[in-house]
């Protein structure tokens, strides 16, 4: 053996020898100096961007050496164009660089040259799992299991959340899935490689967390806790869940400018990590900073299209920011994702809101209410806001069968009585929309509303001035900041000659409404004049 393979042979030993100690700088090094002698080696390539790769997943390590890697991969692959190994590594490569299509591209070159590499199928699941294409995620990971059955655990843990998803096999079929996900992990070694990695990175910080969690529980957030997290940050760069830990106490201390950095390097760690979005979105809203928000929302919707509730907060900023059409549209795709139907209800009765108040648009928002009582037939609210909604469109029939079919749910409900009481009362029945307000104060001796519209009756279609004031100063005291009980109370008090008292009342009044923009103020004023004209 010359001199030359003795020197080489003992270079690829120290390699071994400096990876296996975790002195990963060292072993490139050694590498790069193996190959410096022996530049057309590609075992040696592939070796170094194998050495380049474990250094850009390395938690402890904030640069990025992928790129290093593909070099690396690349130079290997120009003596050996029919390995499938370095069309797959180089597909990792721009995997972790987040650079999805191109990855595609080389785990299909990796397939074409063997189409047995369970390992290609299976990232093209998981590649396609993250755009939000199940259909596709499931039939590669089926391709995964079907060629190498023994040694795909994570194939058929993807396949067990996959069908969970879609719900395309029965639960018990699923949970094989699941069964064969454990029993075949200690033969699928880059699945084992991740679960030990995992887990030893969570045992070196669950210290940290212990620490930082009693010191939180006794005295709160401070910049303890704060000191705490960067300095195991700056030990281990590289991993998000501190980022995001430290996120959400900046967070809570609301130093949100700090709390968005922090989430951002996550972010530039890690593009897929979705909880990094999630916690961003809520910092943005805090702020009130609507157009983030939605941007932030998008993104979070592309890596979880199926997620209802990311739907629903994007559809709520975009309503926030006055993009009502657009909200709807979320909105929708909330309901028929239907996580939940008690949750879907209310997102059910948003939508019917929307309509009624944004778009005027009372079919739809009659719908929307409907699908909310199919869903949560037992909520009281459903059906005061499908009556109101019927009365506004002029169905009176239609919505005393609604208020009557809630009464017999909740029959000592005030608003279910004061809102039969307005309905009796725009129909013309005066005696049965006052039995239905005496019965809203009755079960509610504080219901501002039902003493007003009592007083109204009993002033403008009884001519009892007496029992209105009586019914109006009720309303004053239940909410002395209502601007249409003290202008029915003026109003009232006139009626008696007390100039100068109605006055002040509809000052008052005038007053109020500057805040709550209950009535329009030329009205008010207009009386105020005629009280001395």
């Amino acid at each position: 053996m010359n001199k030359l393979n003795l020197k080489q042979k003992k270079l690829k030993k120290d390699i071994e020898k400096f990876q296996k100690s975790g002195n990963i700088q060292k072993a490139i090094e050694t590498c790069q100096s193996a190959i410096s002698e022996d530049n057309d080696n590609a075992e040696l390539h592939i070796k170094l961007g194998d050495l380049y790769m474990e250094w850009h997943l390395d938690i402890h390590q904030v640069q990025q050496y992928a790129d290093e890697a593909i070099t690396e991969y690349q130079l290997a692959l120009e003596s050996c164009m029919d390995s499938s190994e370095i069309y797959f590594k180089i597909g990792m490569a721009f995997y972790y660089k987040r650079e999805l299509d191109k990855a595609i591209n080389y785990f299909k070159l990796a397939l074409e040259h063997n189409s047995k590499l369970a390992e290609a199928y299976f990232m093209l699941a998981e590649i396609s799992m993250r755009k939000g294409d199940y259909i596709e995620a499931v039939e590669n990971a089926h391709k995964a299991v079907s060629v190498s059955p023994f040694t795909s655990s994570r194939a058929y843990c993807l396949l067990y959340a996959l069908n969970s998803i879609l719900k395309r096999e029965n639960k018990f079929k699923n949970y094989s899935n699941l069964l064969l996900s454990f029993l075949t992990l200690p033969f699928d070694k880059h699945a084992l490689k991740e679960v030990i990695r995992g887990i030893s990175y969570r045992i070196k910080i669950i210290p940290v967390f212990l620490k930082t969690s009693f010191i939180i529980f006794t005295t709160g957030f401070n910049e303890k806790v704060l000191d705490m997290y960067r300095e195991t940050i700056d030990k281990m760069p590289g991993n998000i869940e501190l980022y995001i830990s430290l996120g959400r106490i900046y967070f809570e201390l609301q130093r949100f400018d700090d709390a968005i950095c922090e989430y951002k390097m996550a972010i530039w760690l890690d593009s897929l990590n979705w909880r990094a979005y999630y916690y961003l979105c809520q910092v943005y809203e805090e702020q009130r900073d609507y157009e983030n928000a939605i941007s932030v929302c998008r993104k979070l919707i592309e890596l979880k299209p199926d997620y209802a509730d990311f739907h629903c907060k994007l559809a709520q900023y975009l309503y926030l920011g006055n993009e009502i059409e657009e909200a709807i549209e979320h909105y929708q795709t909330a309901v028929t994702l239907n996580p939940n139907p008690q949750w879907t209800s209310i997102v059910a009765q948003t939508l019917g809101f929307i309509f009624q108040e944004n778009t005027k648009d009372l079919d739809a928002s009659i719908s929307s209410y409907q699908n909310a009582y199919n869903l949560n037939p037992l909520d009281i609210d459903i059906y005061l806001n499908l009556g109101n909604v019927f009365f506004e469109k002029g169905s009176y029939d239609n919505a005393l069968i609604v208020y009557k079919k809630a009464l017999q749910a909740s029959p000592y409900n005030a608003r279910l009585h004061c809102n039969l009481g307005y309905l009796y009362w725009g129909k013309g029945n005066l005696e049965e929309a006052i039995k239905e307000y005496e019965k809203a104060i009755k079960y509610d001796n504080t219901y501002d509303i039902a003493y007003n519209n009592l007083g109204v009756i009993y002033l403008d279609d009884l001519g009892r001035v007496k029992k209105a004031i009586e019914l109006f100063e009720a309303a004053r005291r239940s909410n002395p900041n209502y601007a249409l009980a003290n202008y029915n109370l003026a109003r009232s008090i006139a009626i008696t000659g007390d100039k100068v008292e109605a006055a002040k009342l509809y000052q008052i009044a005038l007053d109020i409404n500057n805040y709550t923009q209950e009535m329009d103020p030329e009205e008010i004023q207009e009386k105020i004049q005629d009280l001395f004209t």
